[in-house]
């Protein structure tokens, strides 16, 4: 069997070459990528940095998928912004023992999400560290007066929420656990909870579904939490707001798979689902829900007390808490 060959064994230079086939050739080889983009829009930039043994490791993600949700993370913040993505540039800091297949499977991973999304890799840099760290900043454009933001909800509107929440930590729990508590869980469900956690999908396809002539709507992306994106749009906006436990959208197989008290509680804390939570006016809620492909649902209201709470179905509130939401230096 042919000995492992690791980033320590090829020079820089050589490196660098292997990468760049993943970029397009008229834009990579200088000391900058120029990007052109439409006149009278905006620049967004977003940047996100991923973290060996914090953000992805190898008992729950192979390089590929650590590849694809690098990329989902970055294309999920334009989302929430409004932008539609132009490029991506990687910085890599990695040990010199990895092994140079890791390296190559990572930017499939990147390839692979970049291509579902038109999106090119325009650049990077790439140096030694203790850790592998994979940082990505995303480029997109908005128009001047679409940007969506957190600090734009009004008491009125309703919160809306794209797909299903608790997905994502429920495929975490199946990496981690193995099947210990998930005998009676079919194969189709566990490879369904796995996916939302490995290959998440950024929800640029909502854009199209915005109506151009309303107002856009406040809000986030709920990388980290549903809970988390309500309280801070809730802060930013100095509102409110009251979202009933109820009408939270949870798949099928993550109800087969865990009580209700454990669902809800995902739902609302577990992260990583990349969904957007959306604050509008209910008739622009009903026409975007009415539109939207797959499962979402209005969750609640804004309102103008400075409280944010959960409801149950008999009535009784309770707040949601921010202690519970996900903390980098927790």
């Amino acid at each position: 069997m042919a000995e492992m060959k690791c980033l320590k064994d090829f020079g820089e230079a050589e490196i660098l070459q292997r990468l760049q086939r993943f970029c397009p050739a008229e834009i990579i080889g200088d000391d900058g990528a120029v990007l052109g983009f439409p006149p009278g829009q905006n620049l967004v930039v977003t940047t996100d940095v991923l973290v060996d043994g914090v953000h992805f490791g190898d008992r729950t993600m192979p390089p590929e998928k650590v590849g694809w949700r690098a990329v989902a993370a970055n294309l999920s913040d334009l989302a929430a912004m409004g932008a539609t993505p132009i490029g991506i540039t990687v910085g890599l800091s990695l040990p010199p023992e990895t092994p140079i297949l890791w390296l190559d499977q990572l930017y499939q991973g990147l390839a692979a999400c970049l291509g579902r999304y038109s999106t090119p890799l325009v650049g990077g840099d790439l140096t030694r560290s203790p850790v592998k760290t994979i940082g990505i900043t995303a480029f997109g454009v908005v128009s001047p007066h679409r940007p969506i933001q957190r600090s734009t909800a009004k008491v009125g509107d309703v919160i809306l929420v794209t797909g299903c929440h608790g997905d994502s930590r429920a495929g975490l729990e199946l990496l981690l656990h193995g099947d210990s508590h998930a005998q009676t869980l079919s194969t189709g469900d566990r490879q369904a909870l796995i996916r939302a956690h490995q290959t998440p999908q950024p929800r640029l396809d909502v854009l199209a579904y915005l109506n151009p002539s309303d107002s856009p709507p406040a809000g986030m992306d709920s990388s980290d939490g549903l809970a988390d994106a309500v309280l801070q749009i809730c802060q930013r906006s100095g509102v409110g707001a009251v979202v009933e436990a109820e009408k939270i959208p949870l798949s099928p197989a993550l109800r087969r798979y865990q009580d209700p008290e454990t669902a809800l509680r995902w739902a609302l804390y577990g992260g990583e689902d990349f969904e957007l939570v959306l604050c509008l006016p209910p008739t622009a809620a009903e026409q975007l829900l009415a539109k939207l492909p797959g499962q979402g649902a209005i969750i609640g209201q804004i309102t103008a007390e400075q409280t944010v709470a959960i409801a149950n179905g008999a009535g009784q509130t309770m707040p949601l808490s921010q202690t519970q939401t996900f903390q980098h230096f927790a």
